[in-house]
């Protein structure tokens, strides 16, 4: 018989893809189908769609498990449901009421019962099974309605729990919110503190072995970076000290790719990690210091450690950028910055030995820029740094070529070797290439011990020192030039000025300048620096009465220091000063100024022509019966020194009918006349002696009796005079003590006249005691009143300090208070949170 075909298994269609609810979408027509129909679909609320997708997966997966496995399939079904009886049963007999289960007491006071007849259904959701209403829930599938009202229902419950859950929490929100307070200041300060011991580890660390603890200098700039700003300040000083300390002596070369590719020793690898990582890390911070620089929180901080570095380490990498972020700072409106600016920039020209020079000439020429851009609106700070540098002044003079040494000798025998003998070349071309490449290896290594060295040769210096003064007299020929065109066309100044008052901040500083470089300026400017400088001298509107001065007296410092330069002619600037002294005010201008124009132009000079020194001569004398004390000795005594050097003019001394005897020129006296050569003043008489011989003050008068006595004997011997400048800073008003005993002396010599004639019988030893005690009433007078302003001047100069001492005070008083407040509280907290517990 042959076997039989197996019967063919019809398979059910396959299901669809299985949709969840939620992104099912139920049109209206299909919701009032079913509304309308409601009573036909009752069905399909009790299927059995668990048993209907099982059993059709079942038939649909038939031919592939086989008949053993169907078999097998329905064995598991039957213990699983056997399994899922029994456990029902075990259940129900277990099963205990609410009421009589244990309770638990959560941490934050609420209650839980347990109900061992509470299990979970397959969809995992909690079924209680105390209803037989639900019993099979996990085996019928819940529609969609049903599943959206237990889903609204079981929110409702939840909102309803958190509700009753938040009132019993009420009462314990302050604890725990004190309680969080706490911790996290205890956490923030013991964050801050271990922060701060991290940075002294990797400082101590990095400064005991820097080779071996390079990495942590990644691990510090990190901390920069820091959300605190303590920690950053910290972390940038504590940077600063570090790579003070491990800066080498030598700029660093990272290799080539070349040079990469060679196989080195460990030891030089080592050294190139350490230089690469040392490098890369300086890079990075100073970015960050470049960064902070604009925050006006880390400001004076990072402006300290980059004048620091630049100080400490100019030669090294990355000293342009230094260079230049201080520079941006020489002129800025913080009194603090720009004195650490400022000092940074005269250490570099003061001590050029760290970098050769070669950062000097640098910030010349970025300072000389930024003057050019700012149209020399900038503090006066800013170009006082050039005051401190220094020139070699052998550099500057033109090198003396001993031309006997270039040129061939001439030798007689020249002549006739040429003729009788060809030019020979060399013989061996062996000979040649040895002699080249000896040449060639003596310049390499005159080059490398010149790099190592770091000494520039005499050229160089001379050529650097040359463009540090073409650049610096560049800047004070701007600042002149932009002075003068200003005056001359009395325009406002722009916005970019310090102040309204001082249109001109650089021109004081540049004439300081020029004073004392006057003897390096190269001849060929000296025309073009007098024409300037006698413009700005006879400048009417736009410069204050010092600064004309000032251009006078540098004009005649810059004639003396070129004594090759003779062909200028100064009679302007003597001019100036005979107009400068109508215009001239105690109490606006500077004294100081006045008696050094009177120095270095009246008394420092050859002789005067005579008509000159007698229009000064009166117009002094003038002038000391309008000012001061100190103005008025100043002038007497460049009075004494110009009678002194030209006897012709003391005729000005003679009383005759007409005047005095030498009326030269000009016949009559003209007191408004703005040129001293056309004022006649030999044709008047010092009056104003006889005036100042009755002066309040015993040195002036002594003085002017001194000058009114003078005779005309060319023999007279001449004593010892002091100078304009050293009398006006005698007799100034800071160190001026009035004579008021002699009153005293006076009142006396009356009392003396007024007695009979038996009262004068006072001996003569009587009246040198009187006269001795009243000398030393008078020293003793002058000494207290010196001591009373010595002390008026340091009470007005520690009152600033007071005041901020007084704040300190304050300050920490408050901060003590607030202190023990705060543990107090703590203490008061953390009891109040251990009883309620």
């Amino acid at each position: 018989m042959g076997r039989k075909k197996p019967q063919k298994i019809a398979l059910p269609p396959a299901l669809p893809p299985e949709v969840p609810d939620e992104d099912v979408e139920v049109s209206d027509e299909d919701l009032e189908f079913v509304n309308e129909n409601v009573d036909f679909a009752g069905f399909l609320s009790t299927l059995d769609t668990h048993t209907i997708d099982k059993h059709v997966n079942r038939v649909a997966d038939a031919k592939k498990v086989g008949e053993d496995a169907l078999e097998a399939a329905y064995e598991k079904r039957l213990q699983k449901n056997k399994k899922k009886k029994d456990t029902e049963e075990e259940d129900k007999r277990v099963e205990v009421e609410r009421v009589d289960a244990l309770p638990v007491k959560s941490l934050d006071g609420k209650l839980y019962y347990r109900n061992l007849s509470e299990k979970k259904a397959e969809g995992g959701e909690l079924v209680d099974g105390a209803g037989d209403d639900q019993k099979d829930m996990g085996l019928v599938r819940l529609t969609k309605a049903e599943k959206r009202a237990k889903l609204k229902k079981s929110k409702k419950e939840a909102k309803r729990l958190d509700n009753e859950a938040g009132g019993e929490k009420g009462d314990e929100a302050p604890q725990a919110a004190v309680l969080a307070e706490i911790q996290k200041d205890l956490s923030a300060e013991e964050i801050f503190e271990s922060k701060k011991q991290k940075l002294a580890e990797l400082g101590l660390a990095l400064q005991a072995d820097p080779e071996a603890n390079i990495k942590s200098l990644k691990e510090m700039i990190q901390l920069c970076k820091d959300p605190n700003p303590t920690i950053v300040k910290l972390s940038l000083l504590s940077l600063l000290a570090v790579y003070k300390s491990i800066i080498p002596g030598y700029r660093i070369r990272l290799p080539t790719e070349k040079e990469l590719e060679m196989k080195v020793s460990k030891e030089v690898k080592k050294m190139r990690f350490y230089e690469s990582t040392l490098l890369s890390t300086y890079k990075g911070y100073l970015q960050r210091l470049v960064t902070l620089e604009q925050d006006p929180k880390f400001q004076h901080v990072a402006v300290r450690c980059i004048c620091a570095l630049l100080d400490a380490a100019p030669h090294f990498n990355f000293w342009q950028s230094l260079l230049s972020a201080v520079v941006s700072s020489i002129s800025s409106t913080d009194d603090i910055i720009r004195k650490v600016s400022c000092d940074t920039i005269k250490s570099l020209f003061m001590n050029e030995g760290k970098h050769g020079g070669e950062a000097t000439i640098e910030a010349v020429r970025m300072i000389a820029d930024r003057v050019k851009a700012l149209n020399c609106q900038m503090h006066p700070d800013s170009i006082e740094v050039f005051m401190s540098l220094t020139f070699d002044e052998d550099l500057v003079k033109p090198d003396k070529v001993d031309e006997d040494k270039k040129k061939p000798k001439y030798n007689k025998n020249n002549k006739r070797k040429n003729a009788e003998e060809p030019a020979q070349v060399l013989q061996n071309d062996k000979k040649r290439s040895r002699k080249e490449m000896a040449t060639k290896m003596r310049e390499e290594v005159a080059a490398d011990f010149k790099a190592a060295a770091f000494t520039p040769d005499f050229a160089e210096k001379k050529k650097m020192q040359s463009d540090t003064l073409s650049a610096v007299f560049e800047t004070y020929f701007r600042v002149l030039k932009q002075t003068m065109h200003s005056t001359t066309t009395s325009s406002e100044v722009n916005g970019n000025s310090i102040s309204a008052h001082d249109p001109h901040p650089l021109l004081s500083p540049c004439l300081n300048g020029l004073g004392k470089y006057s003897h390096l300026i190269d001849l060929d400017y000296i025309g073009d620096l007098m024409n300037y400088l006698k413009r700005l001298a006879g400048a009417t509107n736009g410069l204050i009465i010092s600064e004309r001065l000032r251009c006078c007296i540098i004009a005649f410092r810059v004639m003396r220091s070129n004594l090759d330069a003779l062909n200028v002619d100064l009679q302007g600037f003597f001019v100036q000063l005979y107009n400068l002294l109508l215009e001239y005010r105690p109490g606006r201008d500077h004294g100081e100024v006045l008696a050094e124009a009177f120095k270095i132009m009246l008394c420092d000079d050859r002789h005067h022509d005579m008509q000159k020194a007698a229009a000064f001569v009166k117009r002094l004398a003038t002038f000391s019966l309008c000012f001061g004390s100190a103005e008025s000795m100043a002038a007497l005594v460049t009075v004494r020194h110009l009678l002194l050097k030209n006897v012709k003019c003391r005729n000005l001394l003679e009383n005759d009918a007409g005047g005095g005897s030498v009326s030269g020129i000009v016949a009559r006296y003209q007191p408004d006349a703005t040129d001293p050569n056309l004022s006649g003043a030999l044709a008047s008489v010092l009056w104003e002696l006889n005036l100042l011989s009755r002066h309040y003050h015993p040195t002036i008068s002594s003085i002017a009796s001194g000058i009114a006595n003078m005779s005309a004997a060319p023999g007279q011997a001449i004593l010892r005079i002091n100078s304009p400048q050293q009398a006006y800073r005698d007799l100034s008003l800071e160190k001026e003590a009035f004579d008021l005993q002699q009153d005293v002396v006076k009142s006396s010599n009356k009392r003396k006249k007024s007695l009979p004639n038996g009262a004068s019988a006072r001996t003569s030893l009587e009246t040198d005691i009187a006269m001795s005690d009243s000398v030393d009433e008078e020293e003793e007078l002058s000494r207290k009143f010196c001591e009373h302003f010595r002390v008026l001047e340091e009470m007005k100069e520690n009152e600033r300090a007071r005041d901020e001492l007084a704040r300190t005070k304050v300050a920490l008083q408050v901060y003590e208070e607030y202190k023990q407040l705060r543990k107090k509280k703590s203490k008061k907290q953390v009891k109040t949170v251990v009883a309620a517990q």
